[in-house]
């Protein structure tokens, strides 16, 4: 069980080899589908954090089966869209915001009805623009204002095809819109002003769906599933998580002495915008090995200490690294000039307005940021930390500046680090194993 208070100290760099968990995006996609299919699905290497084994708790009270090898695979027999039932209690997903959203969809597109609730956190989150386009499809959903939880959504046998435009490049919305229409009669279409994860429909292929993407000649990225869909069992390999991966290695790049390897990680183009972005800022990321695995391409990154700079960030990677905004930011307070990011609004309704936390963070530890809604610009120089941090119980907040206080002056506590368990229950292990001090504030 991780520590609700931690500290972290001034070290030495970080060396040796450090293994980061699995994919959480792609954990919560096996265990959804493989409960959907028809047949039994392996998943190996599956992320065996809090919100993963929400999503798979509720998938077993939708009927799916799924157990743990001895071995650490994860069993999943599923029993395909027909054979979901109607849960006997709420759906309670903890703080897993895509783990509801992505079963959001799986209801709506079926004849059962669910309830969703979950902690604090996730009951703040805005749900109205996933549940608005579920609505359109025939699902009758009921919410607090906003569209917050807990939400109740009784689905349709008969769910519309869809042909949702979406405001944003968000892979939640795009993937709860696919799910309900593996029923529907027809095309469902998700038109996105960017890329956005594409962990959902390489995932259904997988499974033996059809699906179509494509991008037109204004940029608009559309994704088109056929209905009617019948799922097969198909085991799954998942890679390491990229947006765990991000922490040790911005840890490396900036603590001095640092060479550091973190192997195995997914290279999915549309998940590597930092690593994109930490090399424009001049740091030495070198990509080796790359293989494929489980139908993802993955590699091994080797990490060492570098002067880094700051750089305008592209508005339109943000969809690439939308997770790592927060650890970019406590990059930028070691680069020389400013680092510019522009175009992450999204940040305001995650876990956090993770804009505002960040910012208020890195100025309270005596560094340098403006903000505003839709952007964020820290410029480097010395941190002095000697301050308590309240991360809001947001596993990305608190791993970010435990990570910072690294390289600050003196130490920093951070509170609210339970949550880490969410995404990644071995970081503060796994962080000292190669030299960092991180340590329990809670006595």
């Amino acid at each position: 069980m991780i520590s609700e208070t931690l500290i972290s100290t001034h070290h030495g760099g970080l060396t040796g080899q450090f293994d980061v968990p699995g994919d959480k995006s792609i954990s919560h996609r096996s265990l959804i589908l493989g409960g959907m299919a028809i047949g039994t699905t392996r998943v190996t290497g599956l992320l065996e954090g809090d919100d993963v084994m929400a999503t798979g708790r509720a998938m077993q009270a939708l009927g799916a089966t799924i157990t743990r090898d001895a071995d650490g695979s994860w069993i999943v027999t599923g029993v395909g869209t027909s054979g979901l039932v109607s849960p006997d209690k709420p759906l309670d997903l903890g703080n897993s915001g895509t783990g509801v959203r992505l079963l959001m969809g799986v209801v709506a597109g079926l004849p059962i009805a669910a309830t969703f609730c979950g902690d604090d956190s996730l009951s703040r989150r805005p749900m109205a623009r996933v549940t608005d386009p579920l609505v359109r499809m025939g699902a009758d959903i009921t919410a607090r204002d906003g569209g917050r939880l807990p939400v109740t959504i009784s689905g349709t046998a008969t769910p519309l095809a869809a042909d949702h435009v979406s405001k944003v490049a968000s892979a939640q919305i795009k993937s709860a819109v696919l799910l309900a229409g593996l029923n529907a009669r027809g095309t469902s279409i998700v038109r996105e002003p960017h890329a956005s994860r594409d962990h959902t429909e390489s995932m259904l292929r997988h499974f033996g769906a059809t699906v179509r993407q494509s991008v037109e000649d204004d940029g608009t990225h559309i994704v088109e599933l056929e209905g009617e869909a019948v799922l097969t069992a198909a085991d799954v390999v998942v890679p390491r998580d990229p947006s765990s991966a991000a922490f040790p290695m911005v840890a490396a790049l900036i603590t001095e002495g640092s060479d550091l390897l973190i192997p195995g990680v997914g290279m999915n183009p549309l998940r590597t915008g930092l690593i994109t972005t930490l090399q424009d800022m001049g740091g030495q990321i070198e990509i080796a090995n790359e293989r494929t695995e489980g139908g993802e391409t993955v590699a091994d990154l080797r990490v060492r200490h570098s002067q880094l700079h700051g750089i305008d960030v592209p508005p339109a990677r943000a969809a690439s690294m939308i997770d790592e905004y927060p650890i970019l930011a406590v990059a930028a307070t070691q680069a020389a000039g400013d680092t510019r990011m522009r175009g992450v609004a999204e940040l305001r309704v995650k876990e956090t307005d993770r804009i505002g936390v960040v910012a208020e963070g890195i100025l309270a530890a005596g560094g340098t940021v403006t903000y505003d809604e839709d952007s964020m610009t820290v410029t480097g120089g010395q941190i002095a930390g000697g301050m308590s941090i309240d991360s809001q119980h947001d596993h990305r907040i608190a791993m970010s500046f435990l990570t910072l206080g690294m390289v600050s002056t003196a130490p920093i506590t951070v509170t609210g680090c339970a949550t880490i368990a969410t995404s990644f229950p071995g970081f503060a292990t796994g962080m000292n194993a190669c030299g960092a001090a991180v340590t329990d504030g809670g006595a």
